[in-house]
């Protein structure tokens, strides 16, 4: 014999069934509304809604890049304020944080880490976006649980990249190893302009005169 709690349990897993299909249903007619991977333009880009995650172009498809765990976003702080704090004091340039896209050629934006964009191309900075910098700064995200890392990203694809695009100076900063690679752009291909680990000093050559203690970027001082 069915009672009235059975009748109200049927009819609520119904109804949740039934908000889940629609759900579902609504899900797919919003994804409708956008291009396919693939297909998707600048203005296409550019016309998407703000959002909280990092959201890049390439090749007509949008990235949608891993959430960034807390050391992630303490080694970016850290470097990011070093960094500003020196060009602004020695009035080189301009140094901005992520999320700010940057064009590297028509059709392909990246969200890089931290980028640094000389006095003398001030021009390439516009409200939107930035043109391409002259350094580049990713921190490396560690695989997790719920995320299968950047380190194929920023050593592979984001590397290519930024070489293509002409970005004089490209830093990889690996939180695990605790170690800071910085290259440079010369005759079309990056060189190692040195690899430093705690203890030691990483410099810049693009950034003139910048020099930071590894154990400082890594909250070890």
């Amino acid at each position: 014999m069915l009672t009235i709690g059975d009748l109200t349990m049927g009819k609520g897993v119904k109804t949740r069934t039934k908000r889940r299909q629609n759900e579902e249903t609504l899900t797919y007619e919003v994804a409708e509304l956008f291009p396919r991977q693939g297909e998707w333009t600048e203005e296409d880009y550019l016309s998407l809604p703000e959002t909280n995650r990092l959201v890049e172009l390439s090749d007509g498809k949008l990235v949608v890049l891993p959430m960034p765990t807390d050391t992630h976003q303490r080694v970016v702080g850290k470097l990011f304020r070093l960094m500003s704090d020196y060009a602004e004091a020695n009035r080189l340039g301009e140094v901005r944080a992520a999320p700010l896209r940057t064009r590297l050629w028509p059709g392909k934006f990246r969200e890089p880490d931290i980028m640094f964009m000389s006095a003398e191309h001030a021009d390439r900075i516009g409200e939107d976006y930035w043109g391409v910098p002259d350094l580049v700064v990713e921190v490396i995200s560690p695989r997790t649980e719920t995320s299968s890392g950047t380190e194929h990203i920023d050593r592979g694809e984001k590397f290519e990249d930024y070489r293509k695009a002409g970005v004089s100076e490209y830093w990889l900063v690996d939180p695990e190893d605790e170690t800071i690679e910085v290259y440079v752009l010369r005759h079309g291909a990056y060189h190692l302009l040195g690899k430093w680990k705690t203890g030691e000093i990483a410099h810049s050559e693009i950034l003139k005169g910048f020099s930071v203690l590894v154990n400082a970027v890594f909250g070890k001082q």
